[in-house]
C-alpha cells in the first residue's frame, strides 16, 4: 500500500500559498464527510501529501478547517460560474441554469456549516456585483421582464435558498426547469384562469409543508 509519505515524495512542489490552497479545497469533501472528526492523516491524504507538508503551511487542524471554508465562501468562483452564462440564450434557459448555480452554492454553504456545527455566519456577499451581473444576463429581455432584473435575482435567490435547504428542500419534488419556469411564467395561465386540477394537487403538499419549514438567513 502505498503511504501518505511515498506520496509526498511524488507531489509536485509549489508555492506556499498554492499548496495551502490545495489542501484547502481537498479539505472541503471531508469536512462535509467527518466534520470536526476529520484527521490529518485524513486530509494529508486527500491532499496527495505527507501529514508534516500540512504543518509547514498550517499552525494546526482548526487552521486548514478555517481555511477550507475561507476558501468554499470565497464568492468569486459563484460569480464567475453566473458570469459565463451566454445573456444570448432564452429567457427561461438562463434562469434555470442559474438557479442550478444557486442551488449549488446554497446546497454546499448548508452542507459544510452542518457539519461544522456551531461557527461565524457567512459573510454578507456584495448584491450590487449580483445584482450587476443580472443586469448584464438579462439585459436582451428587458423589453420582456414585468420586474426589472433586480427583482428577478431576488425571486431566484429565493426559491433557491428554500429548495436547497435540507430540511425542506426534498419535500418540494420540483426539478430546476420546473422552478425556472415557475420564476418566468408565473402560476397562472396566459388568459388569466386557473391552473388546471392536475398541477394544484402537484403544489398542494408544498403548499402544507411550507409553514413548518425551518427559517434562516440567506448568505449570497
Amino acid at each position: 500500500m502505498t503511504s501518505s509519505t511515498e506520496r509526498a515524495t511524488r507531489a509536485k512542489p509549489m508555492p506556499v500559498e498554492e499548496r495551502r490552497a490545495a489542501i484547502a479545497r481537498a479539505t472541503l469533501p471531508l469536512l462535509v464527510a467527518h466534520g470536526r472528526d476529520v484527521t490529518t492523516r485524513q486530509i494529508a491524504d486527500a491532499s496527495g501529501v505527507a501529514e508534516g507538508t500540512l504543518f509547514r503551511v498550517f499552525d494546526d487542524k482548526e487552521a486548514i478547517i478555517d481555511a477550507a471554508v475561507e476558501h468554499f465562501l470565497d464568492p468569486e468562483p459563484f460569480r464567475a460560474a453566473l458570469r459565463s452564462i451566454d445573456p444570448s440564450l432564452p429567457l427561461e434557459l438562463k434562469v434555470e441554469l442559474v438557479l442550478a448555480r444557486f442551488l449549488d452554492r446554497f446546497s454546499g454553504i448548508f452542507g459544510v456549516f452542518a457539519a461544522l456545527g456551531n461557527r461565524p455566519r457567512p459573510p454578507a456577499q456584495n448584491l450590487e456585483i449580483i445584482t450587476g451581473i443580472f443586469d448584464e444576463l438579462l439585459a436582451p429581455d428587458l423589453e420582456a421582464l414585468r420586474v426589472p432584473p433586480a427583482q428577478v435575482f431576488k425571486f431566484v435567490r429565493l426559491v433557491a435558498f428554500s429548495s436547497a435547504m435540507p430540511q425542506f428542500g426534498p419535500t418540494i419534488g420540483l426539478d430546476t426547469d420546473e422552478l425556472a419556469h415557475l420564476i418566468v411564467h408565473g402560476i397562472a395561465t396566459s388568459a388569466g384562469a386557473p391552473a388546471p386540477a392536475a398541477s394544484a394537487a402537484v403544489l398542494e403538499p408544498t403548499i402544507q409543508t411550507a409553514p413548518t419549514s425551518p427559517m434562516g438567513t440567506t448568505p449570497c
